[in-house]
This record gives C-alpha cells, structure tokens and sequence, in this order.
C-alpha cells in the first residue's frame, strides 16, 4: 500500500513518530509544509501527526480540511503528547478533534513523546511555565496535578518505537 506520513512536530517527539512509521513501512515522510505543495492522490493511505496541546492536535485543520476529498484513501491521524500511554483522558481529547462524520473516516491514535524545553517555541514554554506556576501555587492538590508538576518539571522522553505497533497493525487491515 502506498503511503506517505505527513508531520508536524515541535520539538521532535512527533518527527521520530512519523520517522518510525515510514522506515517500518517503507511510507514517504514529509513535514506539513512540503506536503502542502505535493499531489497526494497516489496515496492509498495518508496518516498525519501532530503534536498535542490542551488536548488540540496542532494543525490538525489542514487534514479536516482534506478528508471530504480523500474518500478513497486509509486515513490516520496520531498525535504525541507528554502524557503517559494509560491517561484516561486521551481518548476524550483525539476525539474531540474530530466530529462524527469524520470520526467514522478517520482512525485516531496516541503516541506519548515528553517535553523538550531547549527546543520549544518562545511562548509555548512561557505557556508552560505559567501552568506550572499556577499548579504549584494551588493550595489542595490532587494526586492527578501533583503526578502533572512532577511530569513537566522539566524535559523527559517517554517515546518508544512499541508505540506505533497499533498504527501499523491497522495499516494492514
């Protein structure tokens, strides 16, 4: 099946997603902005990757904007966050991503990435580091927002090439 991952990535968590997909089958690999300027209608299947924000896969619209015409073709979006693999809140939040109509075109998946500091973008760290001041500053924590200061205190790697095994099985069904 012909296949191209297209990706857009921040800090490099979703790169290294989109990179482990195409070597482990043989799929071009295109950041977001080349793949913009490239006829994809010999695809037999498109998977985009985006990077997760407040629950938001990042430039996720130029993909809902592309579906209606993409009838034909496997679709699969994924997003890296710096959530654990096991968050109960990650399905809620690819869904809601999507609506109903497009939810039945497009399989949704998670890969867990980190957080990278040195290469984030000037206001999404300050973005950051005020939400963690602000958690910090809360006076009667939950276990959730403690594990959460504790988890974007700093940079970590949770990524691991196991985590793409979902996306590549669906690939061959």
């Amino acid at each position: 099946m012909k296949t191209i991952v297209i990706y857009n990535s921040q800090t490099g968590f979703t790169k290294c997603y989109a990179e482990w997909i195409a070597e482990a089958t043989g799929a071009d690999c295109l950041e977001l902005s080349a793949a913009k300027r490239k006829d994809l209608t010999a695809y037999e299947a498109i998977i985009f990757g985006g990077w997760a924000c407040a629950g938001h896969i990042n430039k996720i619209s130029w993909f809902k904007g592309n579906i209606d015409k993409w009838t034909d073709k496997k679709l699969i979006a994924f997003c890296v966050g710096a959530s654990p693999i096991d968050n109960p809140e990650i399905e809620v939040a690819l869904k809601q991503n999507f609506n109903e109509p497009e939810l039945k075109k497009v399989k949704t998946f998670y890969c867990p990435g980190g957080f990278n500091y040195e290469k984030m973008s000037v206001p999404s760290k300050l973005m950051m580091k005020m939400f963690l001041k602000t958690l910090k500053a809360k006076k009667e924590k939950t276990a959730e927002e403690q594990i959460m200061i504790n988890m974007i205190s700093s940079s970590y790697d949770i990524s691991d090439k196991k985590y793409i095994e979902p996306i590549l099985q669906y690939l061959k069904t």
